[in-house]
């Protein structure tokens, strides 16, 4: 009864409309993205924006539902709703559809569902789960180990689905990890990697090991020049040569050639604006002509005449740049920082373990989207086909955003009332 007496007078009500501010800017830029004079009513099922209304009031049920639900429920059952989407990933693999290269949605008539999507709230779950545990230790190796099986198992089956840019999410985690006292040197490892992985594109393998081990050779002055260190210095050398040249293969031999001419865009290698680079080509087209306060709702001619595809998904922000201009998109970029920074605020204020944990976890996803897919329109980052939350069209990311974030306001209800 206290719980049923407190379900709402405890909600944040700051991150719920900030939440409903996003759904709604979002539906708006969907009907300009993708507006057709024949059918200008918002609520037109037959479009993208008409059906988007239909997610948008499935999705608030949904958040009613979560929010209705007994607060302990999502800890004691974290397990089980891995082990049910770690499933659904498994079976789409064999019975899901192909849609642009990726099979990785359910197809039931006009019906679409993409697994990958609510196995990030998932995999969340489950990783806070097992991180609240008593038994924990980041000291110990096994509790080093397990998170990373924990993550690795969703994103190793969504790489197998063709869908690299919901796979790459999951590096979102390392915050989650680092701030439940991960050694640093995990997070540094990860650092190394990145910059490995982008010297070996960008030169010569053979000059990248050359300067890797002049560095190295360099570092051995600065140390106790003990057996110990010095094969230490030596597998250092060893692996990161190794890694460099296996950089060189996949690229050569494992991706295909539209991949490769879209990293080579992106480090600046190639000029394609005809191919691979088009899309970011218009996108920043779109945004730099939108100047400092737009050219006005439904007046954006890149986006009216279609000039950059997947405008109503993942190129979504470059409708409010070119619409509303510079003030416009500040004003959403600031939007979905409030929501993120609150987030981690509210997730340190929190009593349990669990609720912190999955904070951080909802923090983290909501960020790597949020920062990837504006990076993509302006051209900072890959296109790697990721939806902007709470604004891309779509029911499943709509709906998967929606139970992420939802459940993390139900926990944080529930704080007041643990003792």
């Amino acid at each position: 009864m206290k719980e049923q007496k407190g379900l709402f007078k405890y909600i944040d009500r700051t991150l719920v409309l900030l939440y409903l501010a996003l759904v709604f800017i979002g539906w708006i830029n969907i009907y300009a993205a993708v507006y057709n004079d024949e059918h200008a009513s918002i609520l037109d099922m037959s479009q993208s924006y008409g059906k988007q209304m239909l997610w948008i009031i499935t999705s608030l049920v949904l958040a009613l539902m979560v929010i209705l639900t007994d607060a302990k429920f999502f800890n004691t059952f974290a397990y089980a709703i891995y082990g049910g989407t770690i499933l659904l990933l498994v079976v789409v693999l064999f019975a899901g559809t192909e849609i642009a290269g990726s099979k990785s949605w359910f197809q039931i008539g006009s019906f679409r569902l993409q697994p990958a999507e609510f196995a990030k709230f998932a995999t969340n779950l489950a990783l806070a789960h097992y991180l609240s545990a008593l038994d924990f230790d980041s000291r110990k190796r096994k509790s080093q180990i397990i998170p990373l099986f924990i993550l690795a198992i969703p994103s190793l089956l969504i790489l197998m689905q063709n869908d690299t840019g919901s796979a790459i999410v999951y590096a979102s985690f390392a915050l989650v990890l680092y701030r439940q006292g991960m050694p640093g040197s995990i997070l540094l490892l990860g650092v190394a990697v990145v910059i490995l992985t982008i010297m070996a594109l960008l030169f010569n393998q053979y000059i990248v090991i050359a300067v890797i081990g002049v560095l190295l050779a360099g570092f051995i002055f600065f140390i106790r020049r003990t057996l110990r260190n010095l094969l230490t210095v030596v597998s250092i050398f060893i692996v990161a040569s190794l890694f460099v040249l296996s950089v060189g293969y996949a690229f050569e031999h494992v991706l295909e050639d539209h991949q490769k001419t879209r990293i080579n865009v992106l480090l600046g290698k190639q000029i394609d604006l005809k191919g691979a680079g088009y899309n970011v080509n218009q996108s920043k087209i779109a945004i730099g002509s939108g100047g400092f306060f737009g050219k006005g709702f439904l007046k954006g001619t890149q986006t009216k005449f279609n000039f950059v595809p997947e405008q109503s998904t993942d190129f979504i922000f470059c409708t409010v740049g070119e619409e509303w201009g510079f003030v416009g998109s500040l004003v959403i970029i600031l939007l979905f920082l409030w929501m993120i920074i609150r987030i981690m605020m509210m997730a340190e204020r929190q009593r349990s373990d669990f609720s912190r944990i999955y904070g951080y976890g909802v923090a983290s996803i909501l960020f790597f989207h949020f920062f990837v897919n504006v990076g993509m329109t302006i051209g900072l980052m890959p296109v790697i086909g990721i939806p902007l939350p709470f604004f891309s069209y779509g029911g499943s990311s709509l709906w998967a955003f929606t139970i992420l974030l939802f459940i993390f306001i139900k926990q944080d209800s529930y704080r007041l009332q643990l003792v």
